[in-house]
């Protein structure tokens, strides 16, 4: 079995307050890198499996910038080159999902790191909080909260279900 990075999102949100300036290290795969712009993996994972799908989408609706959609699974994506870091989807959200952090215009870009690059995911993992990316021997166990997000990802999440996930 070939090792997986496995990222706990409860870890990442449990960080304390930080400047509007700083932002906590952000892993990057490959795909995630297309015409909806460039997306972390936490960014990918929350819309996945924490988002709660709202069918009336008050984040869709209060977007000035058209910059928020549902794809065909109803999961929200978020065009990195259409939005404008105004951050109404975050104080619009119900549920509290979106988080701020995603939505800085300027990044540090030394805060990226290519996770299928070995020497950036060693970098990734010391630098993320602790225990928050670590690489592992298993497949998913929704069981123990853990879903793959991709063949080479899994993430740690309290997923929200309805009837029709």
């Amino acid at each position: 079995m070939a090792q997986k990075i496995l990222i706990d999102l409860e870890k990442f949100r449990s960080l304390p307050g930080k400047s509007s300036d700083e932002s906590p290290p952000e892993g990057l795969y490959g795909p995630s890198v297309g015409a909806q712009g460039l997306k972390s993996i936490r960014e990918l994972a929350v819309f996945q499996f924490t988002c709660r799908r709202c069918t009336d989408a008050p984040c869709i609706e209060v977007c000035p910038a058209d910059a928020l959609e549902k794809n065909e699974e109803d999961i929200i994506t978020r065009s990195t080159n259409l939005c404008i870091s105004c951050k109404s989807c975050v104080v619009i959200c119900p549920f509290g999902t979106m988080m701020t952090d995603f939505f800085d215009y300027h990044r540090d870009e030394e805060n990226y790191y290519d996770v299928m690059d070995k020497k950036e995911l060693d970098q990734f993992i010391r630098n993320s909080p602790e225990g928050a990316v670590q690489l592992v021997d298993m497949e998913e166990d929704p069981e123990q909260h853990i879903f793959k997000l991709n063949d080479h990802i899994l993430v740690r999440e309290r997923m929200w279900k309805t009837d029709n996930l």
